[in-house]
């Protein structure tokens, strides 16, 4: 009987000694992938290093077993398996073998995340807001006044909430000039650009424009969706040149700015044509909403896969493509995708439909820096609507076309292991 207590303590000490690392498995048998995420996050914040295997189970993570992650994981109701040191060393041996397409990341350092949105309320929700909201990770809202002020050196990551850098308000003035919210909207915009010396709302915008590419320049990591996307090109083109119309800035558009477009400028696209019709809900050729319609897709024919890349020698767009399915759910915005034809050759494509000629998920490199567009809206709301509810996250904790998000958001933590030469 004296010798029970002693067991019981070598059991424990072996137990504890066994069960080294927590496998968070990001196939098929997590039960909530997007708090998955937010673990990870957290992790991170309490200045402990992870791993991210890339390409193993759908771009697991493993995480040190502490008792405080375990909860943790319990708590946010994420899977988990207790593996020991010795698993965890096959696998990043069966990991590391030159015949497998895998790679472990190296999570240092947690990133400070800013969303550019309004501080007022508007009509509409944001997918990467919402993401982040539900797995729970902390951002702080940037706006006109921040970036104006340079603040945004304080930040590793930046997401572009659903935003118009052309200046005519999403284009919305057919459908929406006559509500109290597109009124109040102008009058905030309009009050901004002469805060900040600015005579134009396009003026401003071109310049928060400049100040967030240069961002990226200095190391900075841009996320955008929908028409953040395209507008912000096209503002970076135009470069000041006038195309937008009276009911917009109160003067008539330049008939020849299109001829001064300088494509140089921009990050993704270029040789694009504008949609002049200042009534029309587009802002240029960029989008393919509406040469995808021709082709008869609808909710339940409409997907785009992602491509695979080499963990060991492309592991940024691994990274950015980490998933449990390779075709995911295609999905509307204002700009729903982008038309091959006007991708800058040097971009990569992540995620594509061959059949409607377009790219859904694009990535590229500017200066220090990297920026991702996300074609699309709201990844499991079919075609968006300005006025609807925003999603409830809480049905879809297993979203492949959020977690393409969530993937950005831990992109600018990672540091790839050093290969021996």
């Amino acid at each position: 009987m004296r010798k029970l207590p002693i067991l019981l303590i070598l059991t424990t000490f072996c137990f504890a000694g066994y069960a080294n690392k927590l496998l968070v498995p990001m196939d098929e048998t997590q039960t909530n992938h997007l708090k998955a995420y937010g673990v990870a996050y957290w992790v991170l914040s309490k200045d402990v290093t992870i791993d991210w295997m890339l390409n193993y189970r759908g771009g697991s993570f493993l995480l040190p077993a502490t008792t405080g992650v375990e909860n943790e994981l319990i708590i946010r109701g994420v899977s988990y398996e207790l593996i020991s040191d010795a698993t965890a060393a096959q696998l990043e041996s069966q990991i590391a073998s030159p015949a497998s397409n895998m790679d472990m990341m190296k999570l240092e350092k947690v990133p400070k995340i800013a969303v550019y949105s309004p501080k007022t309320k508007m009509p509409w929700d944001d997918a990467v807001t919402l993401a982040l909201t539900y797995s729970e990770i902390p951002y702080t809202l940037v706006y006109d006044d921040e970036l104006i002020s340079d603040e945004l050196t304080k930040y590793d990551w930046l997401h572009l909430h659903h935003e118009d850098f052309t200046g005519q308000y999403g284009k919305f003035y057919a459908s929406f000039s006559q509500y109290g919210w597109y009124q109040q909207q102008q009058k905030d915009y309009e009050a901004s650009a002469r805060k900040h010396g600015f005579v134009k709302v396009s003026d401003l915008k071109l310049a928060i424009a400049q100040k967030i590419r240069a961002f990226v320049a200095g190391g900075g990591f841009l996320f955008a969706m929908c028409s953040a996307t395209d507008s912000f090109d096209i503002a970076l083109a135009a470069n000041g040149v006038d195309f937008i119309e009276a009911m917009y800035d109160g003067d008539p558009a330049n008939p020849a700015a299109e001829s001064q477009f300088d494509f140089a400028q921009t990050l993704a696209f270029e040789n694009f044509k504008l949609r002049k019709d200042p009534l029309e809900y587009e802002f240029s050729d960029i989008d393919n909403t509406e040469a995808r319609r021709s082709r008869a897709l609808n909710e339940g024919n409409d997907f785009f896969k992602l491509f695979q890349f080499s963990a060991k020698w492309d592991p940024i767009p691994t990274m950015l493509t980490q998933n449990h399915t390779y075709l995911i759910k295609g999905f509307y915005g204002q700009t729903t995708s982008f038309k091959n034809r006007v991708i800058k050759p040097d971009v990569v494509v992540m995620g594509q439909n061959d059949a409607a000629e377009e790219a859904k998920y694009i990535h590229g490199i500017y200066g220090n820096g990297f920026w991702t567009f996300y074609g699309g809206h709201d990844p499991e709301d079919y075609q968006h609507r300005v006025g609807e509810e925003p999603t409830d996250l809480n049905l879809y904790p297993n979203s492949p076309g959020y977690r393409l998000i969530l993937n950005n958001i831990l992109f600018p933590a990672a540091k790839k292991k050093k290969r021996k030469t």
